[in-house]
């Protein structure tokens, strides 16, 4: 079993992949950089308070914060409960809620590695006839989408697309350095690319945003997508959770998308 890093190691890492100086990130932390010095080469043990203020400048994840504090010989700070557990009722309401009330349009949650943990009624039915291992359970938003026998067939702009998510999860990891995203982004660059790659990942061929363009019973779906994060979280599930909304982007989408919402369940 791989040994942690000591919480100074850590630190520094952290702050060369926000590409902060120690100046800059002493600054922000109101310390010296002689001081920040000392504490990332293991030479002062930061205090408590001084781990939670270094993470909060250098935006670390709930998650990596425990690490951060038991590295540093304190108890975790931040608690991790499954959306089932009692204190995440008012949370997973509020999760089914918005799904609900985006019908007739497509919606899911996801959890920290792109695993949908929640959609509404329209979700399954875009999904239907993807093979079962796809399906999961976890169901992998991204791995069913990009997959040559997932979604990747029907998506009309598949290269724009593509090229979208892709970078969506390289800062993904970047901002988060998880290891499991790493190997999922590494996963889903080895899937044969489409012939025409856009040079800029976020140019949308002349929109002012990337769509999903869906093939689906002899049309196309043309979607906006949105992502909306809980603002304030302090349990690490509820930090890591995104709901991803879709909206049609013409008049003849929101049509089909009505006209599929009344597919008896």
């Amino acid at each position: 079993m791989q040994q942690p890093q000591p919480v100074g190691a850590q630190l520094r890492a952290w702050r060369q992949r926000r590409h902060l100086s120690q100046l800059d990130l002493a600054g922000h932390a109101q310390v010296s950089t002689r001081h920040l010095s000392c504490m990332e080469t293991g030479r002062a043990l930061p205090s408590r308070e001084m781990v939670l203020r270094l993470a909060e400048r250098l935006e670390v994840p709930l998650r990596e914060r425990n690490r951060l504090l038991t590295a540093a010989g304190y108890a975790p700070m931040y608690r991790e409960h499954a959306l089932a557990d009692p204190e995440m009722h008012a949370p997973a309401q509020a999760v089914q809620r918005v799904l609900k009330a985006h019908e007739p349009y497509p919606a899911l949650a996801v959890d920290r590695h792109w695993n949908m943990v929640a959609c509404n009624r329209l979700v399954p039915l875009l999904l239907q006839g993807l093979p079962q291992p796809l399906l999961g359970p976890p169901l992998n938003v991204l791995r069913a989408s990009l997959h040559p026998q997932g979604l990747a067939p029907r998506i009309a702009n598949l290269a724009a697309w593509r090229a979208h998510l892709l970078h969506r999860l390289r800062q993904q990891v970047q901002a988060t350095a998880d290891a499991v995203l790493a190997e999922l982004a590494e996963e889903l660059r080895g899937y044969a690319p489409p012939q025409a790659e856009p040079a800029d990942p976020l140019r949308g061929d002349g929109h002012v945003y990337v769509p999903l363009q869906l093939r689906n019973g002899g049309g196309v779906l043309n979607f906006i997508s949105t992502v909306t994060v809980f603002g304030t979280p302090t349990d690490i599930t509820l930090s890591e959770l995104a709901l991803e909304t879709f909206f049609p982007a013409d008049e003849a989408t929101a049509g089909a998308l009505h006209q599929l919402a009344r597919t008896p369940a």
